[in-house]
């Protein structure tokens, strides 16, 4: 019988018998559905279904026991336990007056993954969930599993970001909780009591004057660069600015793009989107190998000088030389300067566009900043170029938001974006040093890559003395509500086993608890936990 259940007692000692019809609205919970003397049980497995399937979504807040007890006509220790049991297993947790919560849950079962385009069903290209938790058939977090399967498919990383999880060690994010709403409620009011009935009609497609200079004068003060506001262009994020110059390179004939290996696989995956064949160029100590480039004939390269995504490395002295000579050739670079502002333990890195405008498209945005959900970035061409990016820009979207826009301004032109910057660098970098220690105590024949500067850092392993897949190892993580982005994600070519794991957006006890569950997963040769 199970624990607290006394739905096999005699009435005379206090139970509730079944009475037919008797339920609760809540998931529709009927106990005619209960079985004899495991009534805890199958509370229990509703609940854990409920949350499997979606139909309770972390963050989900669920009834008070008395409440649920009285509906469902049982003592209140059958929705006791059954509530102890689903924290035990990390799904719900006890958050004071607000109750007991959902706080992880795993990938949904086939036929229920849900898609921008809806319920996905089996044979849909985006259903990348597996079977539910206790299936007979293969554990969603197995290795083989279509998030980690051997060929990595479009869409994988939106497809990881979508799945609950207990802790969220994926790259890319900042600190989210940091963000400035004072600051930026501020700034807002004050926007709208400064804006005329013009500002809010069709705008320039460059973007607002104001942005663009306060854009000029932030990356003069921090990446060195020197521009005018006529030569900057407001994106939609770093992604729209890859578009757009997609676009001028087909219209130069340029199908065959240099692509850093390791290298971002989003950035990877959205230029072959737009129709071009990404040629891989390895990356070692020094940065990008630009004689690699030479040889690989491409005529176009992306490239992260100031801190490489993932390996962390800075484009050293020679080789940036190196490839501004090869710009100066008639080479087109692509400079990706998606987090340069957050560095701990090393000097500044000047842009390469500080060095060089013609041969290099700039392009930056307050995505590791701020948050990636403003949508604001930044991009700044040879002169040649400019009118069509310009027109480009025009036929996509005719303009980012104004408001947003005028904010952003206004928060770089009263030194707020500076102070945040600060701010947030002290949180990253004891988040960082959490990671560090973890990585130690927790993995530690692990090697770490990258920790001077950034939001996240790169671990790799001995393929010989742990004959890992990093894909295991991560839906092994994620079996134990942990996501993590195998390194193998992110390259082209094959090489070391790997995790790329983020600190930015979580606290430092999660980051412990984090990559502890992760060494769990390693030492126990990557078992799915019952």
């Amino acid at each position: 019988m199970d624990v607290m259940d006394r739905s096999t007692t005699p009435p005379s000692e206090g139970s509730k018998e079944p009475q037919p019809g008797i339920g609760s609205d809540f998931l529709q919970l009927d106990l005619g559905q209960a079985p004899p003397g495991g009534r805890t049980a199958w509370l229990a497995d509703s609940l854990r279904s409920a949350i499997a399937d979606g139909r309770l979504p972390v963050g989900t807040r669920l009834p008070a026991s008395r409440v649920l007890a009285d509906e469902l006509r049982v003592t209140r220790g059958v929705v006791t336990e059954a509530y102890r049991r689903l924290a035990e297993s990390g799904q719900t947790a006890g958050r004071g007056r607000l109750g007991t919560v959902v706080v992880a849950a795993p990938a949904e079962p086939r036929g229920r993954i849900h898609t921008a385009n809806g319920p996905a069903h089996p044979g849909d290209p985006h259903n990348l969930s597996g079977p539910a938790p206790g299936a007979p058939t293969r554990a969603a977090s197995e290795p083989g599993h279509p998030l980690f399967g051997s060929a990595v498919r479009e869409g994988v990383v939106d497809a990881l970001r979508a799945l609950p999880c207990r802790i969220d060690l994926s790259p890319g994010l900042p600190d989210l909780a940091a963000f400035p709403r004072t600051a930026w409620l501020r700034a807002e009011r004050a926007v709208l009591g400064g804006v005329t009935p013009a500002d809010f009609g069709y705008g320039d497609p460059r973007g607002a004057l104001a942005l663009r200079r306060a854009v000029v004068g932030w990356l003069a003060r921090n990446r060195g660069i020197r521009a005018d506001p006529d030569e900057v262009v407001i994106v939609a994020g770093v992604a729209q600015a890859f578009v757009l110059l997609g676009q001028l390179l087909r219209a130069d004939g340029i199908r065959r793009v240099a692509v850093e290996d390791p290298g971002s696989l989003g950035a990877r995956q959205q230029l072959e989107y737009g129709g071009h064949t990404v040629v891989p160029v390895p990356v070692d100590a020094g940065g990008l190998d630009v004689g690699a480039l030479r040889a690989s004939g491409a005529k176009a390269v992306l490239s992260t000088p100031a801190h490489q995504f993932p390996t962390g490395v800075v484009l050293d002295g020679e080789r940036r030389r190196e490839l501004l000579n090869w710009a100066a050739e008639g080479g087109v670079v692509i400079e990706d300067d998606y987090d340069a502002e957050h560095r701990y333990d090393r000097p500044p890195v000047p842009a390469l566009r500080s060095l060089m405008s013609d041969g290099v498209c700039y392009a930056g945005s307050v995505s590791k900043l701020l948050a990636p959900a403003l949508r604001v970035g930044w991009l700044l061409v040879p002169p040649d170029r400019l009118d069509a990016v310009v027109t480009a820009k025009r036929y996509a979207d005719l303009g980012n938001g104004i408001l947003t826009q005028l904010v952003l301004a206004r928060l770089m032109d009263s030194g707020e974006l500076e102070r945040h910057l600060r701010h947030v660098r002290l949180r990253h970098r004891r988040r960082r040093d959490a990671m560090l220690r973890a990585v130690e105590t927790h993995l530690p024949g692990a090697r770490v890559h990258g920790a001077a500067a950034g939001l996240h850092l790169m671990v790799t392993f001995d393929e010989t003395g742990t004959g890992i897949r990093d894909t295991d190892l991560a839906a092994a993580a994620l079996a134990r509500g942990v996501k993590a982005h195998p390194l193998s994600w992110h390259r082209i070519c094959p090489g070391a086993p790997g995790l790329v794991l983020g600190y930015a957006a979580g606290a430092a006890h999660e980051i412990d608890e984090g990559i502890a569950l992760i060494g769990e997963a390693l030492n126990e040769g990557l078992a799915v936990p019952a």
